[in-house]
Order: structure tokens, then sequence, then C-alpha cells
């Protein structure tokens, strides 16, 4: 029973700045206690947009995604990875093959209607997008599309990153360590992350990869030209 007086007597979607947001909040599970610890609602948050900011590609940061990716039964969307994935790496976690969708357009506005139009359609259990440069305005709306989906949804950009302003709920620094991964929570629902958090991340093998063979395993989906209006120019 609720306490007369404690914000989530007032409306379940309300918490105290000391607190871990919780209400009506929809996660699955990271695979990784320590961090779901230190996650609101215990978890990656669906239909939430999540910013990952590597210190470069393959510092742990698709090893850190990996286990909920992997207990996905649905289609997992690559949107403009900057390596080949590689196949035997993302077997390996847990991914069945046919599972995989990959995504390239050479422009950002095209890049970024893909994104957008996967998120509306509701058939992928994730989608991930890497962005080097993101205007805000173009994350917004993003973050509206993911909103109205139940998707986990991904955006990987660079550690620089974390000084410009973002519209995400979630937004975790991740650098390689010599036990894992390095995990500092940048920004999250509830109060400010002190300190950081070593995540010994499995399997250690690499699932990005400049050698990775995906013509085979992945379907590939080029995205060129698209009428993308005035959205994303």
């Amino acid at each position: 029973m609720l306490r007369p007086g404690l914000p989530e007597s007032i409306h379940p979607s309300l918490w105290r700045a000391s607190q871990l947001a919780h209400g009506r909040l929809s996660t699955v599970e990271t695979g990784y206690p320590a961090l779901s610890h230190e996650l609101p609602g215990g978890g990656w948050p669906v239909g939430a947009l999540v910013e990952i900011l590597a210190q470069h590609p393959g510092s742990g940061e698709m090893r850190l995604i990996a286990p909920a990716l992997g207990a996905l039964n649905l289609p997992i969307a690559l949107v403009e990875p900057p390596c080949e994935p590689s196949i035997q790496g993302l077997v390996y976690a847990g991914f069945a093959p046919g599972q995989l969708v990959l995504a390239r357009a050479k422009k950002t506005s095209d890049q970024l209607w893909s994104t957008e139009q996967i998120l509306k359609a509701g058939t992928c259990g994730a989608v991930l997008l890497w962005q080097t440069h993101a205007r805000a305005d173009a994350l917004r709306r993003l973050l509206l599309a993911a909103r109205s989906s139940t998707s986990l949804f991904f955006v990987f950009r660079p550690m620089h990153a974390s000084s410009d302003a973002s519209p995400a709920e979630l937004r975790i620094a991740a650098r390689s360590a010599e036990e894992g991964v390095c995990v500092d929570i940048v920004k999250r629902k509830g109060p400010r992350f002190e300190g950081e958090l070593t995540v010994t991340v499995q399997p250690r093998s690499a699932l990005m990869s400049p050698h990775g063979r995906a013509r085979h395993a992945i379907r590939p989906i080029d995205i060129d030209a698209r009428a993308t209006g005035d959205a994303f120019a």
C-alpha cells in the first residue's frame, strides 16, 4: 500500500530525485546484474532512445547490449554500422544470423529517415543506429518514433558527443578496460551516477570487425536517394 505524501501515491510515474525512476517502465534485462542495478526499471528501456557513447568503435559497446539483443525473438536492424558485422562473433553471442537486417545509406538524412521508418513499422525487436554527428532536433524526432514503438533503440555516438545536449532518456559512456567495459552513466532518470562501473562482458570476441563477412548471412538493404522530405535535411 502506498503511503500518503509519497510521490508515487500521487502518480506511479513520479519519483524522488534521490531515487531511480520506476513507475510503469518496460525494460529488457541487460544480462549484467551490476549494470541493471544502476538503470531505472532494472534494464534497457523499451520504446526509448538510449545513447551509447563509445571511446572508439569496438570499445565493448556491442558486447554491452549483446545479452539483451540475443534474448529477442524478433529482427534486429543495424543502420550504418562503422564496420561489417562479424557473423562468427554474433553467433557466439547468441544471435541468429537470419535475425539481423543491415541497412546502408550514404546520406545522413537517409540514415535518419530509414531509422524512423523502421521504428514506426514496429517489426523489429531492436534498432541500432550509428551517427558521428547528430542534431538535437533529429534525435528528438527519432525519440518520438521510438516512443510509439515497442523496440529497443540504441544510438551509438563518439565519446566527445557527451558534452552535446541530447533528448535521450539514458546516456552511457563505454570505454574498453582490461576486465571488460568501463561504464559511466552520463544521464539517467534518477540521481547523478557517481564513479564508474566496470562490467565483465561476455563473450570477449569482437562482434564488429572490418573483416566480417555479412553478405550471405545478414539481409542487406541499400537506401539511396529516398524521399526523406525536409525532416532530416
